[in-house]
C-alpha cells in the first residue's frame, strides 16, 4: 500500500490560493471591538450602474446613474495603468501616483465609486493565466516540477491591483489615502458586493503593512500634544469624554493609556486602551468615571483595570492587533509598578439587549423550580401569562438593587448564557467576548448597574462584565474556547444555572 500524504492536491492549492491571496474573493472582515466613530463618509445610496466598466469604456455615451463619461472613465483608468506601467521604475510609479489622489480628492462620492469599480474589475488576476497556471500545476503534482509550477500559480494569482495599492501606499500620504478609501468601500458593499476583491486584498495589504513588528507603544498622558489628546476624545468609543476635564481624569497618575502606532502615521493612534490602577476588580463604571474622585496611592494599586478599547481606523477593519495591545500593555504595567498582579477588564455587553429582545421567554422557561418559586414569592405582582415573554420590560418598575432580587438575578443569569453561548460560526455570541475570550480571558464577574449612562441601558440594562487575563492560564482558555467551551468562574457558572 502506498503511504498516505497530508500534501495538498492541486486542487485544494488551488482553493487555498483563492481564498488566501489577497485578489481573490473573500468574506469581509469584522473586528472583535467597538469601532470609533473616525468616518461616516458620504456615500451616496445610488443604483449600481448596470454596465460593467468594460462595457462602459467601450462606448462613447454616458448612462444614467453613471457618475463618469465614457472618456473621463478611460482617463481615470490611464492614469491608474501609468501607475502600475512595468516599463517605469518603481520610483516612477510612486511618483504616477499623485495625479490619480488628486482627482480622487477633489472626485465626487459617485465619481469614486466608479474609480473603485475600475480598480476592481480592470486590475483583476487575468483569469487565463490562472486556469493554464492551475492545469500546469494539477499536471506537475508527485514530479520533479511540482516546485516551479506551484511558484507559477501563486504568480498568477498575484493580481495587478496589489501593485496598484503598493505604489498608491508609498507616494505621500498614500496610506493614509487608502485607510480613507477602504473606509468608504466597506459602506458601500452591503450594495455593491463585487468590490469584495478590492476590499479583501486591502485588508491583506494592511494585514501585512500594520503587522504586530512595525508598530510601537506609546503613553498617551496629560503632558502629551493637545492635539493628540484630542484625538483620543475623538476616537473614544466605549465610554464617551465629554470634556477636557474628563480627559484629565482618565489621564491622572492612577490612570495609564497606550496606544499603538506605525511610522507612516506617526501622529495618529491606531488603537488604544484606557486603564485603571485600582485595589480591587472594579464593578462599576462611576467610580471609575468620577472626575472629582482623587487619585490612588499607586504603591496600594495591585489591580490594572483595562475599561476602554477603541479602534480609530475605521479602515483597519479586520486587521487583529488588539490581542497584542493588551500583552504589551500588561508588559509595560509589571515593569513600571511590579506589584501589579492583576489584570481585568470592566467591559460593555453590547449585544445583550438585542439578544434578549428575542430570548427573554427562553431563558424565564430555564430557570429551575427553586429559583422560579422564589421569583414567584418576590414578585406576586408579575403577570402570570405573559411575565415570562416581558419580563425585560418589567425590570424599571420592579427590580430592586438588593443583590437577592431575583429578577435581577435572573437578568444576570441572562447576561451569563449570552457570554457563555456560541455562535453557529463557533464563536462567541458577543463581539467584545470573542476579543477577550480569544485573547484566552474568562468571563469572571457579571455586574448590576454597572453602567447607568443611557448607551449602556440602551445596550445591556446597565450590566457588565469583568474578563479575567489569568496569565498562566490563557492559553488553557483559547483551547477551551476552540473546543466550544467559553472559560467562566464559579460565580459566572452558578448564574446561567439558576
Amino acid at each position: 500500500m502506498a503511504p498516505t500524504t497530508d500534501r495538498p492536491s492541486g486542487t485544494s492549492l488551488g482553493k487555498q490560493l483563492e481564498r488566501l491571496l489577497p485578489s481573490a474573493l473573500s468574506s469581509i472582515g469584522m473586528a472583535g471591538l467597538v469601532n470609533a466613530r473616525r468616518l461616516d463618509p458620504s456615500v451616496p445610496d445610488t443604483t449600481v450602474p448596470s454596465r460593467s466598466t468594460q462595457e462602459r469604456l467601450d462606448s462613447y455615451l454616458r448612462q444614467d446613474p453613471e457618475a463618469l463619461t465614457p472618456r473621463s472613465l478611460r482617463k481615470v483608468l490611464t492614469d491608474l495603468q501609468a501607475i502600475v506601467d512595468t516599463r517605469v521604475s518603481e520610483v516612477e510609479g510612486v511618483r504616477k501616483a499623485d495625479p490619480f489622489v488628486s482627482w480622487y480628492h477633489q472626485a465626487s462620492p459617485e465619481a469614486r465609486a466608479d474609480a473603485w469599480r475600475l480598480m476592481t474589475e480592470q486590475f483583476a488576476p487575468d483569469p487565463q493565466q490562472v486556469r493554464q497556471a492551475r492545469e500546469a500545476y494539477d499536471a506537475a503534482l508527485g514530479t520533479p516540477e511540482e516546485a516551479q509550477a506551484e511558484i507559477r500559480l501563486r504568480k498568477a494569482f498575484h493580481s495587478p491591483r496589489t501593485r496598484l495599492l503598493q505604489r498608491i501606499a508609498a507616494s505621500r500620504d498614500g496610506m493614509r489615502f487608502l485607510l480613507d478609501l477602504r473606509t468608504e468601500v466597506l459602506a458601500a458593499l452591503r450594495r455593491e458586493p463585487t468590490l469584495v476583491p478590492l476590499d479583501a486584498e486591502l485588508e491583506a495589504l494592511f494585514t501585512s503593512w500594520f503587522d504586530i513588528g512595525f508598530l510601537e507603544l506609546r503613553t498617551i498622558s496629560w503632558d502629551s500634544p493637545a492635539s493628540l489628546i484630542e484625538k483620543l476624545i475623538r476616537y473614544e468609543a466605549v465610554h464617551d469624554i465629554v470634556s477636557w476635564e474628563d480627559a484629565k481624569n482618565r489621564l491622572d497618575r492612577d490612570r495609564r493609556c497606550f496606544a499603538f502606532f506605525h511610522p507612516r502615521l506617526p501622529d495618529e493612534p491606531l488603537i488604544f486602551v484606557e486603564v485603571a490602577l485600582t485595589r480591587a476588580i472594579s464593578d462599576s463604571m462611576v467610580p471609575l468615571l468620577d472626575i472629582h474622585a482623587g487619585p490612588i496611592d499607586l504603591q496600594k494599586a495591585n489591580t490594572a483595570i483595562f475599561y476602554s478599547i477603541s479602534n480609530t481606523q475605521t479602515g483597519l477593519r479586520g486587521v487583529g492587533f488588539g490581542d497584542s495591545l493588551i500583552k504589551r500593555v500588561v508588559e509595560a504595567l509589571q515593569h513600571e509598578l511590579p506589584q501589579i498582579r492583576r489584570f481585568s477588564t470592566l467591559s460593555p455587553i453590547p449585544g445583550l439587549r438585542k439578544w434578549l429582545d428575542r430570548n427573554a421567554a427562553h431563558v424565564a422557561q430555564s430557570l429551575t423550580p427553586k429559583t422560579l418559586q422564589q421569583l414567584r414569592k418576590q414578585h406576586p405582582e408579575l403577570p402570570a401569562d405573559t411575565w415570562q415573554d416581558q419580563w425585560p420590560a418589567l425590570l424599571p418598575l420592579h427590580a430592586s438593587r438588593d443583590e437577592e432580587d431575583m429578577l435581577q438575578q435572573l437578568l444576570r443569569k441572562a447576561a451569563a448564557m449570552y457570554l457563555t453561548g456560541i455562535g453557529k460560526d463557533g464563536r462567541p455570541l458577543d463581539a467584545v467576548a470573542r476579543f477577550h475570550l480569544g485573547n484566552g480571558a474568562r468571563v469572571e464577574h457579571i455586574h448590576w448597574d454597572a453602567d447607568p449612562s443611557p448607551k449602556g441601558e440602551k445596550q445591556s440594562y446597565g450590566l457588565m462584565v469583568n474578563y479575567l487575563y489569568n496569565l498562566d492560564r490563557l492559553d488553557r482558555n483559547r483551547e477551551r474556547l476552540a473546543q466550544g467551551k467559553v472559560a467562566t468562574s464559579r460565580e459566572v457558572g452558578a448564574l446561567a444555572a439558576l
